[in-house]
C-alpha cells in the first residue's frame, strides 16, 4: 500500500524551538533519517511538510531540498500572525513560495480557541496567504478552530481556492460547507481518540473523494500509541482505524486518499 502524509513537521527534527523538543518528549532517540525510514517501512513513502512561520517554512524548504519524496507547504499559522505583519517578512515569505519543492500555502487560517494573535492580525495574514496562493495557483492548507463564522465569508470573497481543512474536528454543518466548496478534509490520529466517538458519524460521512490522511507529527499520536511521539508512519494506523470505522477496504482507502493527495498537491 502507498500512503501520503499530507501534514507533518518532520523538518523540525533538525531545528531548534517550535516542535523540536516535542520530537524527543518520549525519550526515544530519533533522527530525520530514522523517521523517514520508519515511514517508508509502513508504506508512507511521501509526505508534505507544513510550515508555521517564515523561519519554520524556510527550514522545511531546506529539508525538502535534501530529501526525495518530500514537499513543502509554507505557512504562517494564525498563532504567529502578530509577528508576521511587516512588509519585509511578507516579501521574504512570498519569495519562498516560488521554490521548486513548495506545493502549497499554509498552515494558515483562524484560531479563536487560543487567540494567541489578535483576530485582526489573523484575518490579515489569512488574506495575504490566500492572495499569494491564488497568484501562484497553489492549493492551501487551512487551520480553522472555533472560527468558521468568520472563515467562510472571507473564503467566499475569493474564487477558485483549492485546499484542505487540516485536522478537521468540527461539526457536520461545517463539514458539508467545506465539501460544498470543493475542499478536502484532513483526518489524523484525533479520530482514534475515545473522546472523538461522538464525531465518528462525521468521519463516516466524509466522501472518499474528499478524504486526506495526515498525522500532524509529532503531535496527535493515534491510539494505541498514545504517550509516544507521533510519526508519519502512523498514517497507516489512522487508515486502518478509518477502514474499520467506515466499513471500507483498506487497500481501496489507501489508493483513493493517495490519489486525492496527488491531485491536490500535484505530486509526481
Amino acid at each position: 500500500m502507498d500512503f501520503i502524509d499530507t501534514h507533518c513537521h518532520v523538518h523540525e527534527l533538525e531545528g531548534t524551538g517550535g516542535s523540536h523538543d516535542k520530537w524527543f518528549s518520549d525519550k526515544v532517540e530519533r533522527t530525520a533519517e530514522s523517521v523517514l525510514d520508519a515511514a517508508r517501512a509502513a508504506g508512507v513513502r511521501r509526505m508534505v511538510l507544513i510550515g508555521t512561520s517564515l523561519s519554520d517554512s524556510e527550514q522545511a524548504v531546506r529539508f525538502a531540498r535534501a530529501h526525495e519524496n518530500v514537499w513543502v507547504s509554507i505557512g504562517i499559522h494564525p498563532h504567529e500572525a502578530k509577528s508576521h505583519q511587516t512588509d519585509d517578512i511578507k516579501r521574504r515569505f512570498a519569495a519562498l513560495a516560488t521554490e521548486p519543492k513548495v506545493v502549497a500555502v499554509g498552515e494558515c487560517g483562524l484560531d479563536y480557541y487560543y487567540n494567541h494573535s489578535p483576530r485582526e492580525a489573523q484575518i490579515e495574514l489569512l488574506r495575504f496567504q490566500i492572495e499569494l496562493a491564488q497568484g501562484l495557483k497553489l492549493p492551501m492548507s487551512f487551520h480553522v478552530r472555533d472560527a468558521f463564522d468568520d472563515f467562510w465569508p472571507i473564503f467566499d470573497e475569493y474564487e477558485g481556492i483549492r485546499g484542505v481543512l487540516h485536522s478537521f474536528t468540527d461539526n457536520e454543518a461545517n463539514l458539508q460547507q467545506g465539501i460544498k466548496r470543493g475542499l478536502y478534509i484532513g483526518v489524523n490520529g484525533i479520530a482514534t481518540f475515545p473522546s472523538s466517538e461522538p464525531q465518528h458519524v462525521i468521519y463516516r460521512t466524509i466522501p472518499q473523494h474528499s478524504l486526506l490522511l495526515e498525522t500532524d507529527a509529532p503531535f496527535l499520536t493515534p491510539v494505541p500509541f498514545r504517550g509516544k511521539v507521533c510519526e508519519p508512519k502512523h498514517v497507516a494506523n489512522t487508515a486502518e482505524f478509518l477502514s474499520e470505522l467506515r466499513g471500507e477496504d483498506l487497500h481501496t482507502l489507501a489508493a483513493v486518499t493517495t490519489a486525492n493527495a496527488e491531485a491536490l498537491f500535484d505530486l509526481t
